[in-house]
C-alpha cells in the first residue's frame, strides 16, 4: 500500500494562498530568471570593462616609455655605460621627469613602491606651506613602476622585490641590446581619475542592468498573464467536460504548443461529443428492436388469454418464432460486448480461408437453392491465414444470411478468394437491390438498416454485419462495402497472408 501522501498534505514549505495560483508562479519564474540574467549581465560587463580598462592603461603605458627608451638609448651612447644612471640617480630621475613629466618621488635612492597611489612631493619643513597648484596628472605618474636593467638582465635601477613582475622592453645601442627598461603592468586602476572613470562606467552599466530588470518585469508580468489565460480556458474547458459539457470548444489562436493542445481538446470533445450521440442512440435503437418482439409476444399471449386465439401448434409456433428473435438479438449484443472489451476469445491457426467460405456456402446450398440462386465461387491459391476458423465462418456466415434475406429474384451471388500483395482478398458480390452511395459505409452500424429494403421481419437483428466487422479487425483485417457489378452489394475483406511465422494461439 503506497504511503505517498496526497499534494494537499505533503510536509514542507508551501507556497502562500495569495501567490498559489499560475499567474504569479509564471510571473516568479520568468521574473526571477531575469533578474539573475540582468545581474550576471551586470557582473559580466562590469568586469570585462575593468579588465579591458586596465589593459588600456598597459598599453598606453607601454607606448609611452618608447621616447624613455630612446633617451636611455642615447644616454649610454654618450657616456658608454650606465655608470651615469646608477651612480648619479638624479639624472635618471631628470630623464623620466623630462620624458614623462611625472613628478620624482625619493626615499632614500629609491622610487616609490608599484602599489602607492600617485606619488606625493616631497615632505614640506614643518610649517611650510603646502606647494601650489593640482596634483599632476596620476596617468603620468609611472615611474615608480620602472626599472633599469643591463644587457645581462641584473637590475641596475629600481626595487629587487618587483624585478620579477616587471616587463622588460630592449634598449638597442649602435645595433646590440646595451639594456632593458622594465615596468610592472598594472593590475587595478589606482589613481583617482582612473577610479573615477572606471566607478562612472561601473554606474552605466547599473543603471542599464536596472533598465533590463524593470523591462523583464514588464515582460513577464505580460507573458505570464497571457499564458495563464489560455491555460485557464483550457482548464475551463475541461472542467466543463467533467461536468458532461461536451459541446465546449476552445479558440485556437496561433500554432504553438498551446494552440496544439486546444485543437487535440476540440477533437477529443468533438469524439466524446460523437459518443455521447451514439450512446444514446445506440440505448434507443436496442430498446426499439427490443420493443417490437415483446410486443408481438404480448400480444400474442393477450390473444390467448382473452380466448381470441386458439391455443394450438401454429400459436406456440409464433411464440417460439419471436422468443428465438429475442434470442439472437441478446445473443448478438452480447458478443458485440464482448468484442468491445476485448473479452471475445478467439483459437487462431494456419489454415485456407477459401476452405472456410466453401464450407459456409456447402452448408447454405439448400436455402440458397430454394431462392433460386446462381451461385459462382472462384477459391483461388495460396489463400491461407491465421485465424479463428469458427468466427470466420460466422463472418461468412452473416454475409450470406445478408445476402438471403434482402436480394431479390432473380438472384446471383459471385465470391472470390485471392491475392492482393500481401493480403488475401475475399470477394462478396450479389444481385440487386443496391445500396446507396450515401448508405453504403453505414451498413456495418449498429442497428442499421436501409429504408424500404430491411425490415425486422427478415429475422435480422441488424448486428451481424457489425459483428462481421468486429471479427475481421480482431484478425488484423478490413472490411468494406461498395457497389458490386452484379446490382447488389459488394464486399470486400482483407487479411494478413499467413507467411508461416508469428505466434500460434
Amino acid at each position: 500500500m503506497s504511503s505517498e501522501l496526497p499534494p494537499s498534505s505533503a510536509p514542507g514549505w508551501r507556497w502562500p494562498a495569495r501567490f498559489d495560483t499560475l499567474r504569479i508562479k509564471l510571473f516568479l519564474a520568468i521574473a526571477g530568471a531575469n533578474a539573475v540574467l540582468a545581474l550576471a549581465t551586470f557582473l559580466v560587463f562590469s568586469w570585462s570593462f575593468d579588465q579591458g580598462f586596465v589593459e588600456y592603461l598597459n598599453r598606453a603605458d607601454e607606448a609611452r616609455l618608447q621616447p624613455v627608451i630612446a633617451r636611455l638609448a642615447e644616454g649610454h651612447a654618450r657616456e658608454g655605460s650606465w655608470k651615469w644612471a646608477t651612480e648619479d640617480r638624479k639624472r635618471w630621475f631628470d630623464v623620466l621627469r623630462d620624458v614623462l613629466g611625472s613628478r620624482v618621488v625619493r626615499r632614500g635612492d629609491e622610487p616609490a613602491s608599484a602599489a602607492s597611489v600617485p606619488a606625493e612631493p616631497a615632505a614640506s619643513a614643518p610649517g611650510d606651506a603646502p606647494p601650489p597648484g593640482p596634483p599632476p596628472d596620476p596617468l603620468l605618474t609611472i615611474d615608480p613602476r620602472l626599472m633599469l636593467f643591463d644587457a645581462d638582465g641584473k637590475l641596475l635601477v629600481g626595487r629587487p622585490e618587483m624585478a620579477a613582475e616587471a616587463v622588460q622592453k630592449p634598449i638597442v645601442g649602435n645595433g646590440q641590446v646595451v639594456g632593458y627598461l622594465g615596468y610592472v603592468p598594472r593590475l587595478k586602476t589606482v589613481a583617482s581619475l582612473e577610479k573615477l572613470f572606471a566607478a562612472q562606467q561601473n554606474r552605466k552599466f547599473g543603471v542599464i542592468a536596472v533598465g533590463m530588470l524593470v523591462a523583464g518585469l514588464a515582460v513577464s508580468a505580460l507573458l505570464s498573464w497571457w499564458l495563464a489565460r489560455r491555460i485557464r480556458r483550457l482548464a475551463a474547458g475541461a472542467h466543463a467536460l467533467i461536468q458532461g459539457h461536451y459541446e465546449v470548444r476552445i479558440a485556437v489562436q496561433g500554432a504553438d504548443e498551446l494552440a496544439q493542445l486546444a485543437g487535440d481538446f476540440n477533437h477529443l470533445a468533438r469524439t466524446l461529443e460523437a459518443a455521447q450521440r451514439a450512446r444514446q442512440q445506440w440505448i434507443a435503437d436496442i430498446a426499439h428492436e427490443l420493443r417490437t418482439p415483446l410486443a408481438v409476444l404480448r400480444a400474442e399471449i393477450e390473444a390467448l388469454q382473452d380466448g381470441v386465439r386458439p391455443l394450438g401448434a401454429a400459436s406456440l409456433g409464433s411464440l417460439a418464432q419471436e422468443v428465438a428473435h429475442l434470442s439472437r438479438l441478446v445473443d448478438d449484443l452480447r458478443m458485440l460486448s464482448l468484442s468491445d472489451t476485448g473479452a471475445l476469445t478467439y483459437h487462431k491457426e494456419a489454415l485456407d480461408i477459401a476452405d472456410v467460405v466453401d464450407d459456409v456456402l456447402q452448408a447454405h446450398r439448400a436455402a440458397l437453392h430454394d431462392k433460386g440462386f446462381d451461385v459462382s465461387f472462384e477459391p483461388g491459391t495460396a489463400a491461407r491465414v491465421f485465424g479463428d476458423s469458427a468466427r470466420l465462418a460466422q463472418v461468412f456466415g452473416n454475409l450470406l444470411q445478408n445476402t438471403l434475406r434482402y436480394t431479390d429474384a432473380p438472384a446471383r451471388l459471385a465470391v472470390r478468394v485471392g491475392n492482393d500483395g500481401g493480403q488475401v482478398l475475399v470477394t462478396w458480390e450479389d444481385s440487386s437491390p443496391g445500396v446507396s452511395e450515401a448508405d453504403l459505409p453505414r451498413l456495418t452500424e449498429r442497428l442499421f438498416r436501409v429504408e424500404g429494403s430491411r425490415s425486422r421481419a427478415g429475422g435480422g437483428s441488424g448486428l451481424g454485419l457489425a459483428i462481421a466487422v468486429a471479427i475481421v479487425s480482431a484478425h488484423g483485417g478490413e472490411m468494406a462495402a461498395g457497389a458490386s457489378p452484379l446490382g447488389g452489394v459488394r464486399w470486400q475483406l482483407r487479411f494478413p497472408k499467413f507467411d508461416g511465422g508469428g505466434a500460434h494461439g
